[in-house]
């Protein structure tokens, strides 16, 4: 069994050639004299000819069958060229045939042109026949790509590739883990690690000083378009370096990476946005930028408003935010009600808003509003025939969060209208950096580290932390890339007493819980550790969104479901009573 050419490979410069191909049939057509075979490898298709009276087991052949052919290369007449394929001006003259495996009939067509017509729990399910489509066989290996220009680059710049354990300690104040129980230790378990982030740092106190590894993580989360109970990132750790470094070097990788997948020079350095100023404009810390529609302070228009929603606000310390969504006064009072809901989902009583349409302003609240606050508004706002506004009046993170989540939706309907374009093929980078370093959870009725509790705050904000903690930065920087974070990192604590001070003092943990699930981090900075950070980038979203892809899914071999469960491998099963008593677990069934 030898090919000689794959079926992307043949031009008419092997004209005359003798060749050998293997692979699927994509097609079979017979046009009564001939028979034509378009046959496909993970490269491409080439179209073989054949004659029925020499190959009367074509009979039996069905799509998606593999055969093995040998025949001679022939130039195509020029009136069945076909210029959609890169073999289109050449085909095989079969003189050989070998049958290695003939398919049933298939549970969905292939082609990429019906990929969203099958339902997707089927396509899961067969998602070994799925995975021949030419979308999904390009998306594996743009993700392949990825990775070999990241260790590449990385090995170029002196890092050492290093696996670290999967199997960690459970820490249950991030997200929901994975338990796995210890067979050995009757009533332990570990957690399947959610980062490396811990490890990583114990590889720069050993004097790794350049670590990286392309890591599995996992998190027992639900699921959704960008989320995966297993996924992937880039991690990477490095001492002696400060954020400078670390923009220089993801930037760098960044534009390698975009070399090798789509042919692109990335212009850097990338912009860079406070946390501040992100929700301030786009209401998001991962704000889209390939379109305006930014939110505006209209707070000054109604400091002496007679509008009591607004006036109570900000006699409350609130603020008032509004966003113009232009050319959207058509919008359809279903419609309406939908932006409503998803206002009222993050905590709002309502949405005001004002239409201008037919030279005149309509709305609930415009009775409200005095002649000078309406100027004010119409200066502010630069509102024109056909726009639409949208109000947010609550305190300032409500307000942004709120506003952000409104222009993301309002975005979709204007290019459903065809008034705005954002396009895949447009790569706006973003540095989102001096996030605070902790941030008041209600739910606690604490501070929680806005990023994790390893990371520093920056050098001249330390004097605050005893004094006025809420108001430090930290030294955190997050990279996103069109509305998508798809990387952050820190510059992290290096002295046991910051770190022990950080858990204790602003995160409130007790002393047994520091000791349990930090205790040797404490020790292990007493001996030497180095000034590091690190960052991680997020494999999967990256390369579903160089791909054009809506959901991580897509870009991933075999994902599961919203459910969590593996359709093809019939994943998650039940253990058996001798597995279960072997790790010492007795399972209770949930009551309905």
């Amino acid at each position: 069994m030898k090919r000689t050419h794959h079926c992307n490979e043949l031009s008419k410069k092997n004209e005359g050639q003798n060749v050998q191909l293997i692979g699927w049939i994509a097609s079979i057509r017979d046009h009564g004299g001939l028979v034509f075979v378009d046959l496909r490898d993970r490269e491409g298709i080439t179209q073989i000819v054949f004659d029925p009276k020499s190959f009367t087991e074509l009979a039996l052949l069905k799509d998606e069958s593999v055969i093995e052919v040998t025949g001679i290369v022939r130039a195509r007449p020029g009136d069945t060229v076909n210029s959609h394929i890169a073999t289109g001006d050449i085909e095989v003259i079969a003189e050989h045939l070998t049958i290695h495996n003939i398919a049933e009939t298939l549970p969905f067509p292939l082609d990429d042109a019906n990929a969203d017509k099958v339902n997707e729990d089927l396509r899961l399910t067969y998602r070994y026949l799925d995975l021949r489509r030419r979308k999904n066989l390009r998306a594996l290996r743009l993700r392949h790509n990825i990775a070999r220009a990241v260790r590449g680059y990385l090995d170029r710049q002196d890092f050492v590739e290093v696996e670290l354990p999967y199997l960690f300690k459970t820490t249950p104040e991030g997200a929901r883990e994975f338990l796995v129980p210890s067979r050995q230790n009757p009533g332990s378990f570990y957690a399947l690690s959610q980062s490396p982030q811990q490890y990583k740092q114990m590889l720069m106190v050993a004097g790794i000083e350049r670590y990286y590894s392309i890591a599995r993580c996992f998190r027992d989360e639900d699921l959704r378009m960008d989320r995966q109970q297993e996924f992937t990132q880039i991690d990477i750790e490095m001492s002696f370096i400060e954020r400078e470094d670390v923009y220089a070097l993801i930037e760098g990788m960044l534009k390698e990476v975009f070399q090798a997948t789509r042919d692109m020079e990335l212009k850097t350095p990338f912009l860079r946005m406070p946390f501040q100023e992100a929700m301030d404009r786009y209401g998001s810390d991962k704000p889209d930028t390939r379109f305006g529609l930014e939110l505006v302070d209209v707070s000054d228009v109604f400091e002496n408003s007679e509008f009591k929603v607004f006036r109570s606000c900000l006699d409350g310390k609130g603020v008032i935010k509004a966003i113009n969504a232009k050319k959207l006064a058509d919008i359809t009072q279903g419609e309406l009600k939908q932006l409503e809901d998803t206002a009222k989902m993050l905590g709002a009583k309502g949405l005001a808003y004002i239409k201008c349409e037919q030279g005149a302003w309509k709305s609930p609240i415009l009775k409200f509003l005095s002649d000078a606050e309406q100027k004010a508004l119409q200066e502010k706002l630069t509102i024109e025939e056909g726009d639409l506004i949208f109000f947010a009046a609550t305190d300032w993170s409500h307000a942004c969060t709120i506003l952000g989540r409104i222009r993301l939706e309002v975005s979709k309907l204007l290019v459903q209208r065809g008034h705005l374009t954002i396009s895949k093929d447009q790569f706006n980078f973003l540095w989102i950096i001096d996030f605070p370093l902790i941030t008041f959870d209600d739910e606690q009725g604490r501070f929680v580290a806005t990023h994790h509790p390893f990371t520093a705050p920056v050098e001249e904000d330390i004097v605050k932390l005893k004094t006025d903690p809420q108001h430090v930065k930290a030294q955190h920087y997050d990279i996103v890339l069109n509305g998508f974070e798809i990387g952050g990192g820190s510059i992290r604590i290096h002295q046991s007493d910051m770190q022990s001070f950080v858990m204790r003092d602003l995160l409130k943990l007790d002393e047994k819980t520091i000791q349990d699930r930090f205790g040797y981090m404490l020790q292990a900075f007493k001996f030497g550790a180095p000034p590091h950070g690190g960052i991680a980038i997020g494999l999967d979203r990256l390369a579903a969104i160089l791909c054009g892809a809506d959901s991580i899914r897509d870009v991933i071999a075999f994902p599961k479901t919203q459910k969590g469960q593996d359709l093809m491998a019939k994943s998650p099963s039940y253990a058996s009573e001798k597995q279960l008593r072997e790790v010492h677990i007795t399972t209770v069934v949930p009551q309905k």
